[in-house]
């Protein structure tokens, strides 16, 4: 049966959790915390509405509604007794409740359950995301003749939303946000922003560094159409490499790609970067 996750089932989902890290094929988007302290906090005082699956009393399922985009993302479904089709069913309906125009899932691609449960309930398959990770590596490469790459104080809002939307046709996200929301993100702590001009001072690329205490996260690299082919991204990529592991507590460099960009997996993959998960992308429209 369907309940609202409440602080007796904590102790129980956080061993639920723990059981979908030991394989990539039981991984779904899910909450970052495991304990159920962490989970109190994160489930019980933020604004996630989540449920859990009981089987003869255990915590055997587990799902959520995130607000994302113009609709929901879905945490799990989390599977493990039963077969998730009335857990994920829950999920739908209330998604529709409240009034969400779509609800999107990410599975991990190697997670054939849930995959299967998705799609046999309406869900389409949208794109699959790669994710790389590299260790403490030298990947510095020199700036293209023509053009130089500066890491940037403050962010431009008029700017950034022009590269934004230039350099990557799938981007949406951030051309939402307010000038003041772009500005206070890259003020915040460890969130570092680099461009790239031509010789005339136009920005033609960009690339978006999260520092974490030993990881670093590219969360965006990209080109413009008119300036690729000459080695700008991979220049990119370098200065925040560089950048990242001049930190002495940073241990690890992660970078993704979507399918369509062949480019970028080719170059990760000469550059020694480890496939570690491929994620796809689900999505429900009501």
């Amino acid at each position: 049966m369907n309940r609202p996750v409440t602080q007796q089932h904590l102790s129980q989902l956080a061993e639920l959790l723990a059981w979908m890290d030991q394989a990539p094929e039981r991984r779904a988007l899910a909450p970052e915390a495991r304990t159920p302290e962490g989970l109190w906090w994160e489930l019980l005082v933020g604004e996630e509405q989540a449920w859990v699956w009981l089987e003869g009393g255990r915590v055997e399922g587990y799902g959520a509604l995130v607000p994302f985009w113009d609709g929901a993302a879905l945490e799990g479904p989390i599977v493990r007794g039963g077969d998730g089709r009335a857990l994920l069913a829950h999920l739908i309906r209330k998604a529709r409740q409240r009034g969400y125009s779509a609800l999107y899932a990410f599975p991990e691609a190697r997670n054939q359950r849930v995959r299967s449960l998705l799609e046999g309930m309406g869900f389409s398959a949208q794109h699959t995301t790669y994710f790389y990770t590299i260790g403490r590596a030298d990947l510095s490469c020199p700036v293209p003749q023509g053009f130089r790459i500066e890491r940037v104080e403050r962010c431009d809002p008029e700017v950034y939303r022009e590269l934004y939307s230039r350099v990557e046709d799938g981007w949406s996200l951030r051309l939402r946000w307010t000038d003041e929301e772009l500005c206070q993100h890259f003020l915040e702590a460890g969130v570092e922003l680099f461009l790239a001009y031509s010789r005339k001072g136009q920005a033609v690329g960009l690339a978006e560094l999260e520092l974490g205490d030993k990881e670093a996260e590219v969360a965006y690299i990209g080109v413009v159409p008119e300036a690729r082919g000459r080695g700008l991204g991979r220049a990119l990529l370098g200065a925040v490499a560089d950048w990242a592991f001049a930190q002495p507590t940073v241990e690890l460099l992660r970078v993704r790609a979507h399918d369509h960009e062949k480019a970028a997996q080719t170059l990760y993959r000469g550059l020694g970067f480890r496939e570690e998960s491929a994620v796809m992308t689900y999505a429900m429209e009501f």
